[in-house]
């Protein structure tokens, strides 16, 4: 590869935003989201492209805005967090550059001009990117999805890495929302389950090895327990295909048709692990950053 190439590369990231109540308990992950977003600041980046599963749709959706508002798309917690605002600009063009190569390989996409940002793309970028001084695109996660299908929507985004643009999947790590307890704190001590299952993905990810992340759900330990749905989690599957040239991938995005271009040949990427600890003793903060 040109290393002039390399050096105008964006990365594909995952990160684990965690609760709405980040910015209010920053925890382990607000510092480690900090660091990241700082890290990142050193590459030349045009814009950010954010899937988070707090925007599903049937079918495909990518937010075309100039100017997207702030979503406070939750409720009963401190109202403080109403009164935050992330006032980044929106990137039509971009929007349109999503919604052609994802039709280019059978999958229509709807523009929206009226989305906003939900919290899983706001709350990240506000640690990472704090000035909003990068344009965001927000691209919904169209139901249903499983792990081959979200790998291979990545795997078609993946030329915009190309030109600065920086792929975000916002999800968590681990997201049992049955085991939260009202009195919760980000200091909780982690529960066993969840350290077995970041580890394992942890080892998964760093030997590059595409199968097992896939067939996660039968080979990853306490899988069902840490995601008893999978919509969390996908968004690292969507950064892997964006970001790992190796690796099978068995049947097409939902929708595409059978021989859309695979995954190419290139070395698998290069993957950073960013620690971003436990919170409430059952959601995972870890993050990971693919060159």
């Amino acid at each position: 590869m040109d290393p002039a190439q390399g050096a105008r590369r964006a990365p594909a990231v995952f990160v684990s935003h965690g609760s709405p109540m980040l910015p209010l308990e920053p925890g382990s992950a607000a510092p480690m989201l900090t660091e990241l977003g700082a890290a990142l600041r050193a590459r030349t980046l045009r814009a950010v492209l954010v899937l988070s599963p707090h925007w599903m749709t049937r079918g495909l959706a990518v937010g075309s805005a100039a100017r997207p508002q702030t979503l406070h798309d939750f409720g009963g917690f401190d109202p403080a967090l109403q009164q935050l605002r992330y006032p980044a600009a929106g990137d039509p063009e971009l929007a349109r550059q999503v919604a052609g190569l994802l039709g280019e390989a059978g999958l229509p996409v709807a523009l929206d001009p009226g989305r906003g940002l939900d919290h899983g793309v706001w709350v990240p970028l506000r640690l990472m990117f704090p000035r909003a001084d990068l344009p965001v695109v927000p691209l919904s996660m169209p139901w249903p999805l499983d792990a081959q299908g979200a790998w291979r929507l990545g795997s078609l985004l993946a030329p915009l890495r190309e030109q600065g643009v920086l792929l975000l999947g916002s999800g968590s790590l681990t997201h049992n929302l049955h085991e939260f307890r009202a009195a919760a704190t980000v200091a909780d001590p982690a529960e066993p389950y969840v350290l077995e299952f970041s580890a394992w993905m942890r080892e998964a990810i760093g030997r590059g090895d595409a199968q097992a992340l896939l067939e996660w759900k039968t080979r990853a330990p306490h899988a069902r327990r840490a995601h008893p749905s999978d919509e969390h989690l996908l968004p690292l599957h969507w950064v892997l295909g964006a970001a790992l040239a190796h690796g099978p991938v068995p049947g097409p995005a939902p929708g595409a048709a059978q021989g859309t271009p695979a995954i190419g040949s290139e070395p698998a990427a290069a993957a950073r692990y960013w620690c971003g600890g436990v919170h409430y003793g059952m959601l995972s903060m870890d993050a990971w950053t693919l060159d």
